[in-house]
């Protein structure tokens, strides 16, 4: 997306490639970065696995050794269900999660990540229990979902290959924070001002992923303020908002303390999450 708004518009003279590395989970990704110092042409944007990775695999790296420049999104997520399900509600969907035996089969991408974290929070918030079944994409486990292979399902953003937006069998149950801006349909019959949040439905599990910019270490200072200038623009630029209201992402854009002060924090609530569902290797 980035890549597009940032040469349709020629805010960049030099062409912009994406590079894709999730060898080892994303580890390959953030080492690259790591042994990057001081490289002039590379950046990259991270989310939440610049925080879970180094706690479950413990690899040698920490968001601090790069140069942050600019947090341009968060992400939503979004608790499915199979509509042939007779539960509706959160609360009917927890009441059965509770009474079911065997569990209810939870799908997601990866282990002891994003999705995986949340269902484990989940459990410890309601007393509900669920066999968290990871799948290597989101296609992958939307297509168990819709199947009525798998009883409930988590996605981040819309956006995410796989979505289940629009599929035939899928309804979304809650949203871990509110995306009442946005109009878009999401199910034949669901925009985002028909889905709750949990927390409105009573269950309080709220979670927003971010997308962040970051530099290698040992940046010149004026630098991070040039990149930042041209992320701010790309993100001003009308395919940019389309992308961001069909992936129902969170507008924000913070840099300097702003961005500092959010890392920190976000970094905080992580390791919290993280530790609670005993998912930091030891």
């Amino acid at each position: 997306m980035m890549q597009a708004a940032i040469q349709k518009n020629s805010l960049m003279k030099q062409p912009l490639v994406v590079s894709l590395k999730g060898g080892a989970s994303g580890a390959e990704a953030l080492i690259y970065m790591k042994s990057g110092a001081g490289d002039p042409h590379k950046f990259l944007i991270a989310y939440s696995l610049i925080y879970m990775l180094p706690l479950s695999a413990k690899i040698p790296f920490n968001w601090r050794e790069l140069t942050p420049v600019s947090v341009i999104a968060l992400d939503q997520f979004v608790l499915w269900d199979n509509t042939t399900l007779p539960h509706k509600t959160v609360k009917e969907f927890i009441a059965a999660a509770k009474n079911a035996n065997p569990p209810f089969k939870m799908g997601g991408t990866g282990s002891k990540r994003e999705d995986h974290v949340l269902t484990v929070f989940l459990e410890k918030r309601t007393g509900a229990k669920f066999a968290y079944l990871p799948y290597k994409s989101g296609g992958e486990a939307a297509t168990q979902l819709v199947g009525n292979h798998t009883q409930s399902k988590r996605q981040q953003s819309f956006g995410e290959p796989g979505s289940l937006a629009r599929r035939p069998g899928a309804r979304a149950v809650c949203v871990r924070q509110g995306a009442h801006q946005y109009k878009t349909k999401v199910t034949d019959t669901q925009s985002w001002n028909d889905i709750p949040t949990c927390k409105d439905e009573g269950v309080d599990v709220q979670y927003l992923m971010l997308r962040a910019m970051f530099l290698p270490a040992r940046w010149r200072p004026t630098r991070p303020r040039s990149t930042s200038t041209c992320s701010a623009s790309s993100r001003r630029r009308r395919n940019t908002r389309t992308t961001w209201r069909k992936q129902a992402l969170k507008p924000v854009f913070l840099t300097g303390s702003d961005m500092l002060k959010f890392l920190e924090e976000d970094d905080a609530l992580n390791k919290s999450l993280m530790t609670e569902a005993g998912f930091v290797a030891q």
